[in-house]
């Protein structure tokens, strides 16, 4: 059990994704899945597209039936901000993808953390000591990761955002936890290419869509962890899987941090079998 779980609540309860867009979110069929697993009979889990300037007022506005929230971009940084309590790891990367209500308010935490952790462990990245990462993006995904990084011992990065100052807090956050960054153009160049080559994992936190100019200077990537999964695979998982390397996809970190989001809606260990059937 989550030692930051609200105990096993009785009766049905509500919960919820929020972000724009998120009409391809699937969260419901995770924690729908979970709570059928876990005998909750009536617990829903729904969609709610919302903005990072909506969302104070919109959860502020939500009956006491709900007892969790999911967010997504781009209202991560928006719901640590919104929050009366917040973990020290939210704090840390300065972004949140779980609001739980307690008694004292709604608490704030990011089990982006744990997503980005397995999707390494999924490539087989245990020791980072000695090697260099490489980041695409500067979101509110992209500090989670760093933090991830950072625990199994990478202390060299370079993250790939479209200037200095849009990489700022993802760089204070490197730095914090003990790595140095540099930034990078976000332009397939020559050195973005020798980067991405010569890494021991390239992680990318942008739009499929996004991503795809840079394509031709990533695909060299020996291990790729890409955190999109809608669509799937992205042309940038599929050039790195052509040229050999290896690729773990989104639905690995959407399910893991999943799991940490159930235990603090429920009180109760996440059926970890049952949620990772509903995402086949």
């Amino acid at each position: 059990m989550s030692d930051t779980g609200i105990g096993v609540v009785t009766g049905p309860r509500a919960a919820a994704i929020l972000g724009a867009p998120v009409s391809h979110s699937r969260s419901p069929a995770l924690h729908l899945a979970a709570y059928e697993a876990l005998g909750l009979t009536g617990w829903t889990y729904e969609r709610m597209e919302c903005t990072a300037e909506q969302l104070p007022a919109l959860v502020a506005g939500l009956d006491e039936r709900y007892v969790g929230l999911s967010v997504t971009m781009p209202g991560k940084r928006a719901a640590l901000a919104f929050a009366d309590h917040r973990t020290e790891r939210a704090v840390a990367v300065g972004s949140a993808n779980t609001l739980v209500r307690r008694e004292d308010g709604w608490h704030a935490d990011c089990t982006d953390v744990d997503g980005a952790s397995a999707g390494l462990a999924d490539l087989g990245i245990t020791d980072g000591a000695g090697s260099r990462a490489v980041l695409v993006g500067a979101g509110g995904t992209a500090a989670p990761v760093v933090a991830a990084l950072a625990a199994v011992g990478f202390r060299e990065l370079s993250v790939v955002a479209r200037s200095a100052d849009r990489a700022s807090e993802v760089l204070t956050v490197a730095d914090a936890y003990g790595i140095a960054a540099e930034v990078l153009t976000f332009e397939p160049n020559s050195t973005l290419r020798e980067r991405s080559r010569d890494c021991a994992v390239l992680v990318n936190t942008v739009p499929a869509a996004a991503a795809a100019s840079l394509v031709p200077a990533l695909s060299s990537a020996p291990r790729l962890f890409d955190v999109i999964y809608d669509p799937w695979p992205t042309p940038l998982a599929a050039a790195v899987e052509s040229a050999g390397g290896m690729v773990v996809g989104g639905l690995v970190m959407l399910l893991n941090q999943a799991f940490g989001q159930v235990e603090q809606f429920t009180g109760m260990p996440a059926p970890r079998v049952a949620m990772a059937a509903a995402l086949v």
